[in-house]
Protein backbone atom coordinates (compact mmCIF):
# COMPACT_ATOMS: atom_id res chain seq x y z
CA UNK A 1 0.00 0.00 0.00
CA UNK A 2 1.38 2.92 -0.89
CA UNK A 3 1.98 6.23 1.41
CA UNK A 4 -1.28 8.02 -0.59
CA UNK A 5 -3.19 5.16 -0.05
CA UNK A 6 -2.26 4.77 3.71
CA UNK A 7 -3.74 8.31 4.27
CA UNK A 8 -6.81 7.81 3.00
CA UNK A 9 -7.52 5.64 5.87
CA UNK A 10 -9.59 7.01 8.51
CA UNK A 11 -8.02 9.21 10.98
CA UNK A 12 -8.38 6.78 14.02
CA UNK A 13 -6.00 4.14 12.40
CA UNK A 14 -2.98 6.71 11.09
CA UNK A 15 -0.46 7.89 13.34
CA UNK A 16 -1.91 9.00 16.60
CA UNK A 17 0.22 12.13 16.26
CA UNK A 18 -2.51 12.83 13.35
CA UNK A 19 -5.03 12.65 15.95
CA UNK A 20 -3.88 14.92 18.78
CA UNK A 21 -3.28 17.73 15.49
CA UNK A 22 -6.63 17.34 14.29
CA UNK A 23 -8.26 16.93 17.65
CA UNK A 24 -8.66 20.74 18.15
CA UNK A 25 -11.52 21.58 20.19
CA UNK A 26 -10.67 18.22 22.68
CA UNK A 27 -11.08 18.47 26.26
CA UNK A 28 -7.59 17.91 27.19
CA UNK A 29 -6.48 16.29 30.74
CA UNK A 30 -3.67 18.54 31.20
CA UNK A 31 -5.33 21.58 29.58
CA UNK A 32 -3.07 21.31 26.77
CA UNK A 33 -2.75 18.19 23.78
CA UNK A 34 0.12 14.88 25.25
CA UNK A 35 3.24 14.81 23.36
CA UNK A 36 4.30 11.85 22.97
CA UNK A 37 7.95 12.86 21.33
CA UNK A 38 9.46 10.20 24.32
CA UNK A 39 7.29 7.21 23.46
CA UNK A 40 8.73 7.98 19.68
CA UNK A 41 11.91 7.63 20.97
CA UNK A 42 11.69 4.46 23.09
CA UNK A 43 9.87 2.83 19.80
CA UNK A 44 12.56 3.49 17.37
CA UNK A 45 15.29 2.13 19.42
CA UNK A 46 13.24 -1.06 21.11
CA UNK A 47 10.71 -2.27 18.99
CA UNK A 48 11.27 -5.87 17.64
CA UNK A 49 8.74 -4.87 14.65
CA UNK A 50 8.30 -1.57 12.64
CA UNK A 51 5.36 -2.48 10.40
CA UNK A 52 5.04 -0.74 7.36
CA UNK A 53 2.25 1.83 6.76
CA UNK A 54 -1.07 0.65 5.97
CA UNK A 55 -0.46 -2.82 6.45
CA UNK A 56 -2.85 -5.12 8.92
CA UNK A 57 -0.12 -4.99 11.64
CA UNK A 58 -0.24 -1.13 11.70
CA UNK A 59 -3.33 -0.46 11.48
CA UNK A 60 -4.13 -2.55 14.35
CA UNK A 61 -1.21 -1.01 16.23
CA UNK A 62 -2.33 2.92 15.64
CA UNK A 63 -6.05 2.37 16.68
CA UNK A 64 -5.21 0.67 19.84
CA UNK A 65 -2.26 3.76 20.74
CA UNK A 66 -5.20 6.31 19.05
CA UNK A 67 -7.75 4.29 21.75
CA UNK A 68 -5.32 4.35 25.06
CA UNK A 69 -4.29 8.09 23.79
CA UNK A 70 -8.07 9.73 23.67
CA UNK A 71 -8.74 7.50 26.80
CA UNK A 72 -5.77 8.63 29.10
CA UNK A 73 -5.92 12.32 27.93
CA UNK A 74 -9.11 12.67 26.46
CA UNK A 75 -12.01 14.26 29.21
CA UNK A 76 -14.83 13.75 27.27
CA UNK A 77 -15.22 9.89 25.86
CA UNK A 78 -17.44 11.57 23.22
CA UNK A 79 -14.77 13.17 21.93
CA UNK A 80 -12.92 9.55 21.67
CA UNK A 81 -13.21 9.10 17.77
CA UNK A 82 -11.79 5.17 18.25
CA UNK A 83 -14.62 4.01 19.02
CA UNK A 84 -18.34 3.56 18.89
CA UNK A 85 -19.11 5.38 22.18
CA UNK A 86 -23.04 4.17 22.72
CA UNK A 87 -22.04 0.71 22.31
CA UNK A 88 -18.06 0.37 23.37
CA UNK A 89 -17.54 -2.51 25.65
CA UNK A 90 -13.81 -3.34 27.41
CA UNK A 91 -12.43 -6.32 29.35
CA UNK A 92 -9.66 -7.87 30.81
CA UNK A 93 -9.19 -11.56 31.28
CA UNK A 94 -12.72 -12.45 30.94
CA UNK A 95 -13.90 -10.01 33.81
CA UNK A 96 -16.15 -7.80 34.16
CA UNK A 97 -17.02 -5.82 31.43
CA UNK A 98 -16.47 -1.66 31.04
CA UNK A 99 -18.07 1.36 29.01
CA UNK A 100 -16.24 4.39 27.75
CA UNK A 101 -17.43 6.69 30.73
CA UNK A 102 -15.97 3.84 32.65
CA UNK A 103 -12.24 3.99 31.45
CA UNK A 104 -12.36 7.71 31.41
CA UNK A 105 -13.29 7.80 35.28
CA UNK A 106 -10.75 4.89 36.70
CA UNK A 107 -8.08 4.93 33.81
CA UNK A 108 -7.03 1.93 32.30
CA UNK A 109 -4.95 0.56 34.69
CA UNK A 110 -7.53 0.21 37.12
CA UNK A 111 -10.09 -1.48 34.78
CA UNK A 112 -7.17 -3.92 33.79
CA UNK A 113 -6.15 -5.01 36.86
CA UNK A 114 -8.00 -6.44 39.44
CA UNK A 115 -7.47 -6.04 43.29
CA UNK A 116 -4.07 -8.40 44.29
CA UNK A 117 -1.98 -8.26 47.09
CA UNK A 118 0.91 -5.91 45.57
CA UNK A 119 -1.81 -3.45 43.28
CA UNK A 120 -5.41 -2.44 44.62
CA UNK A 121 -7.67 -1.14 41.73
CA UNK A 122 -10.44 -0.50 44.13
CA UNK A 123 -8.05 2.26 45.73
CA UNK A 124 -6.66 3.63 43.12
CA UNK A 125 -7.83 6.92 41.53
CA UNK A 126 -7.33 7.99 37.59
CA UNK A 127 -4.63 9.97 38.46
CA UNK A 128 -2.87 8.05 40.96
CA UNK A 129 -2.73 4.83 39.07
CA UNK A 130 -1.08 6.85 36.13
CA UNK A 131 1.68 8.65 38.67
CA UNK A 132 2.67 5.19 40.50
CA UNK A 133 3.23 3.62 36.74
CA UNK A 134 4.81 6.88 35.43
CA UNK A 135 7.03 6.54 38.75
CA UNK A 136 7.98 3.49 38.01
CA UNK A 137 8.71 3.37 34.16
CA UNK A 138 10.40 6.69 34.09
CA UNK A 139 11.52 6.23 30.48
CA UNK A 140 8.26 5.36 29.05
CA UNK A 141 6.33 1.99 28.97
CA UNK A 142 5.80 1.36 25.32
CA UNK A 143 3.21 -0.87 23.67
CA UNK A 144 3.31 -2.63 20.10
CA UNK A 145 1.75 -5.44 18.18
CA UNK A 146 3.80 -8.31 17.54
CA UNK A 147 1.32 -10.04 15.39
CA UNK A 148 -2.10 -10.10 13.97
CA UNK A 149 -4.48 -13.34 13.69
CA UNK A 150 -7.39 -12.37 11.71
CA UNK A 151 -8.36 -9.49 10.66
CA UNK A 152 -11.95 -7.07 10.64
CA UNK A 153 -14.58 -7.65 11.99
CA UNK A 154 -13.06 -9.69 14.80
CA UNK A 155 -9.54 -8.80 15.00
CA UNK A 156 -7.48 -10.73 16.86
CA UNK A 157 -3.54 -10.08 17.84
CA UNK A 158 -0.65 -10.43 20.15
CA UNK A 159 1.29 -7.64 21.67
CA UNK A 160 3.90 -6.38 23.68
CA UNK A 161 4.23 -3.34 26.57
CA UNK A 162 7.48 -3.20 27.82
CA UNK A 163 9.88 -0.59 30.14
CA UNK A 164 12.85 -0.28 32.15
CA UNK A 165 12.29 -0.84 36.02
CA UNK A 166 14.03 1.84 37.65
CA UNK A 167 11.94 3.58 39.70
CA UNK A 168 10.32 2.53 42.82
CA UNK A 169 6.79 0.71 42.69
CA UNK A 170 5.11 0.98 45.81
CA UNK A 171 7.55 1.29 48.04
CA UNK A 172 9.64 -1.79 46.29
CA UNK A 173 13.17 -1.07 45.08
CA UNK A 174 13.57 -0.90 41.21
CA UNK A 175 16.04 -3.58 39.62
CA UNK A 176 16.82 -1.78 36.68
CA UNK A 177 15.22 -4.70 34.32
CA UNK A 178 13.17 -4.18 31.39
CA UNK A 179 9.77 -5.38 32.41
CA UNK A 180 7.77 -6.67 29.53
CA UNK A 181 4.47 -8.12 29.55
CA UNK A 182 3.30 -10.21 26.33
CA UNK A 183 -0.52 -10.24 25.65
CA UNK A 184 -3.38 -11.20 23.53
CA UNK A 185 -6.76 -9.27 22.35
CA UNK A 186 -9.49 -9.46 20.57
CA UNK A 187 -11.13 -6.62 19.13
CA UNK A 188 -14.59 -6.07 17.01
CA UNK A 189 -14.59 -3.50 14.67
CA UNK A 190 -17.00 -1.55 12.52
CA UNK A 191 -16.85 -1.03 8.36
CA UNK A 192 -14.59 1.94 8.91
CA UNK A 193 -12.55 0.25 11.70
CA UNK A 194 -13.85 1.81 14.85
CA UNK A 195 -13.54 -0.47 17.92
CA UNK A 196 -16.78 -1.73 19.04
CA UNK A 197 -15.42 -3.99 22.02
CA UNK A 198 -12.26 -4.84 23.29
CA UNK A 199 -11.14 -7.89 25.48
CA UNK A 200 -7.84 -8.08 26.44
CA UNK A 201 -5.61 -11.42 28.04
CA UNK A 202 -2.58 -11.01 29.68
CA UNK A 203 -0.57 -12.40 33.01
CA UNK A 204 -1.31 -9.83 35.85
CA UNK A 205 0.22 -11.69 38.40
CA UNK A 206 3.54 -12.55 36.76
CA UNK A 207 3.81 -8.81 35.83
CA UNK A 208 3.27 -7.47 39.46
CA UNK A 209 6.35 -10.55 40.97
CA UNK A 210 8.88 -8.97 38.19
CA UNK A 211 7.42 -5.32 40.08
CA UNK A 212 8.05 -6.32 43.37
CA UNK A 213 11.28 -9.04 42.97
CA UNK A 214 13.34 -5.94 44.10
CA UNK A 215 12.13 -5.89 47.83
CA UNK A 216 10.81 -3.34 50.26
CA UNK A 217 12.82 -0.20 50.58
CA UNK A 218 14.01 0.34 53.87
CA UNK A 219 11.97 3.00 55.95
CA UNK A 220 9.16 2.62 52.82
CA UNK A 221 5.57 4.22 53.77
CA UNK A 222 3.97 2.52 50.69
CA UNK A 223 3.03 5.67 49.15
CA UNK A 224 2.38 5.13 45.40
CA UNK A 225 1.94 8.53 44.71
CA UNK A 226 5.41 9.69 46.09
CA UNK A 227 7.29 9.96 43.06
CA UNK A 228 8.86 12.49 41.14
CA UNK A 229 6.11 13.01 38.61
CA UNK A 230 3.59 13.89 41.50
CA UNK A 231 2.16 16.59 39.70
CA UNK A 232 2.18 15.00 35.81
CA UNK A 233 -1.68 15.59 35.78
CA UNK A 234 -1.17 19.37 37.11
CA UNK A 235 1.62 20.42 35.01
CA UNK A 236 2.15 18.87 31.75
CA UNK A 237 4.68 15.65 31.27
CA UNK A 238 5.92 14.30 28.04
CA UNK A 239 4.12 11.00 27.46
Amino acid sequence: MTSQQSNNLPLWVQDRDQVIAASTDAQWRSQKPPDYSRSRENLAKESIHNHLDGTLEAIVENLVRTLEMEASWKINPQQWLSIVNDKFRVSSNGGQEYTAADLGAKGTYNLFMADSEHYKASEESFESSHDIFHSTFPQGFPWEVLAVYSGPPNVTFKWRHWGHFQGTYKGYAPTGKTVEIIGMSVAQVTDDLKVVSLEHYFDNALFLENLTAGGKLENSENKGSSCPFGSWFKGFKKS
